[in-house]
């Protein structure tokens, strides 16, 4: 078994060549990125593709600059050994979203997030533009946003887009 904790997992889908965007898709880059509270997180500025997996299975947000002059609320959980806060960095001004926590309003071309509040956002690792996404901060973004997935166990293998996080959510019935 190899270890594919080092192996680069996430590509931008501007830098493939030969890779688009389906056509029975939006490209949402540039689009307003909402809160589930309708307060604005940022913008798309980016598609982020996992080869083996075929398909964008993150937004890359550019973070609103209020998002980040709200300051930073540390990420505690007392209850858990090995817990801690994220310290975002000046630059550090994108943070990424899962494809299957959000909703896309053609109409009005924005992407809605309703399992997502504004102070979640607030606490969320940021990276840097263009830089590229490890593992661990995979691992981080999903226990942020989703503390109750108990699925830690599979972060390292091939099933770790088969989560509900990563679904197509037009494919899903009766879930919103």
């Amino acid at each position: 078994m190899s270890d594919k904790s080092n192996e680069k997992n996430l590509y931008y889908l501007d830098d493939l060549s030969g890779y688009k965007v389906a056509s029975d898709y939006s490209d949402v880059r540039g689009w307003e990125v909402m809160g589930s509270d309708n307060r604005v997180v940022g913008k798309v500025d980016g598609l982020l593709v996992n080869k083996r997996a075929e398909r964008v299975v993150y937004l890359d947000i550019e973070v609103d600059k209020n998002l980040i002059e709200e300051g930073h609320e540390p990420y505690e959980n007392p209850n858990h050994k090995g817990a801690h806060e994220y310290l975002n960095k000046d630059g550090e001004n994108h943070l990424v979203i899962p494809i299957g926590m959000v909703d896309i309003d053609d109409d009005n071309k924005k992407v809605l997030t309703n399992e997502i509040s504004y102070d979640t956002f607030k606490k969320t690792k940021r990276h840097t533009k263009g830089t590229d996404i490890s593992r661990e901060h995979e691992e981080n973004v999903i226990k942020g946003y989703l503390p109750e997935d108990t699925s830690a166990d599979d972060y390292r293998d091939d099933n770790f887009y088969n989560r509900k996080a990563f679904e197509d959510r037009r494919n899903r019935k009766n879930d919103f």
